[in-house]
C-alpha cells in the first residue's frame, strides 16, 4: 500500500500544556482547558500497538465518534466541541475517572473467554449456566476495567471500585444508569441499520461537578458489531457460520490464530498488505452501514500539515 498512515504527530500548537501518546490517540492539552484528539492510524490489540498503521481508520473513527456524540448529547453531555479535521476533535478538559464502563448485551469477546474456562462471574456480575458464544444476557451487564497508563487494563467488581475510593457511590450509580441508557441508544441506531451492538466501552469524566462523556462512543474500536440477519441465524441454528463482525474483534481473533494474545515473550505476526486493505474496508463498511454515508478518505498530499493547520485555526476561534 502506498499510504502507510499517521502513526504519530509531534505537534506544538498554540497555548500547548501538555501531550500525550495513546494507543491509537495523540491527545494534546490547551490551556489547561481544551483537549484536541489527533486520530492516528494506529491500531491495537490486546493493548498492545500493532507494527502496521492502518491509513483511513483515524479519519473513519473520529468521524464515527462525532456522529455517535451527537446522537446521545440528549442522553449525556459530552467533550465534543468540534471536529475541525478529518482526524481531529477539539473539546474540553474533564478529569477522567479512573475506570472504563464495559457493557456487554451478549456473551462474546472476553466475556466468552473467560465463561468458556468455567467462571460464571465476571467483575462482580452473574454468567448463568447454559450459556453459548452469542447468547443475549437477559439483562446487560457491566464489567468495568481499571484504565491503565501503560500495559493491559484489568478487570474490576463495582465493590471494589467503591471499596478502593476510586469512585464514590453516587457517581457510581450515575455513571451506571448513563452507560445503559447510552448502550440501549447504541443497540437502538445499530438495530435500525441492521446490527447489533454486543458490547462497548464508555469513558467518563468530570469538569465542575458535572459528568460528562468523554473520548469514543460505539466506534470499531470501542464497539463490537455482527450483522443482525447473520447473528440471528446462528443463535437460532438456522446458520452454523458465525456471525461476520464489524469491529476490531476479527484483528484480535487473526492474530490469535497466529499464537498472539498479548503475552510478554509472544512476536507480532506480519501484517501483509492484503490484511492491511482487509482492516480498513471492514473499518470503511462499519462506517457507511452505521451512518448511511458513503466513505470518503480525505486529501492525504500531506496529512500532518492538513491537521496542524485546520487544528490551529479552530483553537484560534477559541480564545
Amino acid at each position: 500500500m502506498s499510504d502507510s498512515g499517521v502513526t504519530q504527530t509531534d505537534f506544538n500548537l498554540p497555548g500547548q500544556t501538555a501531550v500525550y501518546h495513546g494507543k491509537v490517540r495523540d491527545v494534546y492539552t490547551i490551556d489547561g482547558t481544551y483537549m484536541v484528539l489527533v486520530a492516528t492510524d494506529r491500531i491495537s490489540a490486546f493493548d498492545v500497538i500493532l507494527p502496521r498503521a492502518i491509513p483511513g481508520k483515524g479519519q473513519i473513527l473520529n468521524q464515527l465518534a462525532a456522529h455517535f456524540l451527537e446522537a446521545t448529547k440528549d442522553i449525556a453531555p459530552n467533550w465534543l466541541l468540534s471536529t475541525p479535521d478529518a482526524q481531529a476533535a477539539i473539546g474540553l478538559k474533564c478529569e477522567p475517572f479512573k475506570v472504563e464502563m464495559v457493557i456487554r448485551g451478549c456473551l462474546v469477546g472476553h466475556a466468552w473467554r473467560e465463561y468458556k474456562q468455567g467462571s460464571r462471574e465476571l467483575c462482580g456480575a452473574k454468567m448463568p449456566d447454559g450459556l453459548k458464544e452469542f447468547s443475549r444476557f437477559a439483562e446487560p451487564i457491566i464489567t468495568p476495567t481499571t484504565k491503565a497508563e501503560a500495559g493491559h487494563d484489568e478487570d474490576i467488581s463495582p465493590a471494589e471500585i467503591l471499596k478502593q475510593g476510586i469512585i464514590s457511590a453516587q457517581d457510581w450509580a450515575e455513571l451506571e444508569r448513563l452507560t445503559r441508557e447510552l448502550f440501549a441508544r447504541g443497540q437502538q441506531m445499530a438495530d435500525e441499520r441492521g446490527l447489533v451492538l454486543a458490547d462497548t466501552k464508555y469513558e467518563f469524566g468530570k469538569l465542575d461537578g458535572k459528568i460528562y462523556v468523554i473520548d469514543e462512543v460505539h466506534t470499531a474500536d470501542s464497539a463490537r458489531y455482527f450483522h443482525k440477519r447473520s447473528f440471528e441465524d446462528y443463535i437460532n441454528g438456522k446458520s452454523k457460520t458465525p456471525p461476520k463482525h464489524l469491529s476490531k474483534e476479527f484483528v484480535r481473533e487473526w492474530l490469535m490464530e497466529r499464537g498472539f494474545s498479548g503475552q510478554d515473550g509472544q512476536q507480532v505476526p506480519d501484517m501483509d498488505d492484503e490484511f492491511v486493505q482487509s482492516i480498513r474496508n471492514r473499518y470503511a463498511e462499519l462506517f457507511e452501514v452505521l451512518t448511511g454515508k458513503k466513505f470518503q478518505l480525505a486529501d492525504n498530499t500531506d496529512t500532518l500539515k492538513r491537521i496542524e493547520g485546520n487544528v490551529v485555526g479552530a483553537l484560534a476561534k477559541l480564545k
